[in-house]
């Protein structure tokens, strides 16, 4: 009988072991553990990485470069299994693509795509496209401003594609709209304190507006702070990501409207294919999670899709 035990007590040791052995590795570079909306990506990656059984492992590059290079090249010393870059900037991503391909570890773009044309085997993005949500963002506004007005845009950060996406897509449905004119646009970092100080800036050298869009949902509700703090609630203010902050806002009417851009999606997807690619099978080299517009009369649908 103890002989039996033993034995099945030796059995469900080795059964732990190889199960330990067996799971998976996967680390995440994110640009900046600061971004209120990576915030949400890592929290939906890191439920689903628990949920599939796999060790995740975060850094945050701090915006730097160079410092998310070498965090990648640390994670290759290490030998996970598989790679997930939030790139600081899109243009500066081909040692990172070079480092994973030549160790053969797969490699997942998230939420930014980078520059280069074309990405080798072995290398996916998962990501929204940032244009649409610029046209969905500045064709509410159109509407709601009868075609005629003046316009401030907040830019985010100005070395990574999402800025530039999003601003070629508002500029994209203002070149129909001769009536609406651009008279300020300034980056504003994604911060919600910059776009609250550049909006103030704004009023205080006499810029008469009518509407504010922003790259994003945080600077767009610093601008709307301050506007409500000079008595302008008539100014109409747009965001984009429909973050919980976001759609909290679009509720109050502190935002006019707000893009939603799928963080759950995203991260779950970005993982998906990272699990897929280890595993050897096939998977779409550049996966689209569509945006969605959030106004005053579907809000309550984004509440309960953003609930953490």
């Amino acid at each position: 009988m103890h002989i039996k035990k033993r034995l099945a007590a030796a059995a469900l040791s080795l059964i732990a072991s190889t199960s330990a052995l067996a799971e998976l590795k996967v680390g995440a570079v994110m640009a900046s553990f600061d971004d209120n909306y990576l915030t949400y990506v890592r929290e939906h990656m890191a439920a689903k990485a628990k949920a599939d059984g796999v060790q995740l492992q975060f850094e945050d590059a701090r915006n730097d470069v160079v410092k998310q290079l070498s965090q990648v090249e640390s994670f290759i010393s290490q030998k996970v299994d598989a790679i997930v870059v939030h790139p600081v900037d899109t243009a500066a991503t081909r040692s990172i693509t070079d480092a994973a391909v030549k160790a053969g570890i797969p490699l997942v773009y998230i939420n930014r795509k980078p520059d280069d044309a074309k990405l080798p085997p072995g290398v996916v993005t998962v990501t929204s496209d940032d244009i649409e949500a610029g046209r969905l963002q500045m064709q509410f506004m159109a509407d709601r401003m009868d075609g005629k007005g003046r316009i401030g845009i907040l830019l985010g950060d100005l070395a990574n594609n999402s800025t530039r996406g999003r601003t070629q897509g508002i500029k994209e449905v203002l070149a129909k709209y001769p009536g609406i004119t651009v008279v300020e646009e300034q980056t504003g970092l994604w911060l919600r304190d910059k776009g609250m100080d550049l909006t103030s800036n704004w009023l205080l050298a006499g810029q008469q507006l009518n509407a504010i869009l922003s790259n994003n949902d945080e600077m767009g509700i610093g601008a709307a702070m301050a506007l409500r703090q000079a008595g302008r609630k008539d100014v109409l203010v747009g965001g984009s990501d429909g973050t919980p902050d976001g759609v909290a806002a679009v509720k109050r009417g502190l935002l006019a409207v707000s893009v939603f851009q799928d963080a759950k999606g995203q991260a779950e997807g970005s993982l998906d294919a990272a699990l897929k690619m280890i595993a050897k099978q096939p998977v779409d080299q550049h996966l689209l999670i569509p945006y969605r517009l959030i106004t005053a009369d579907n809000v309550g649908e984004f509440q309960v899709a953003t609930k953490r």
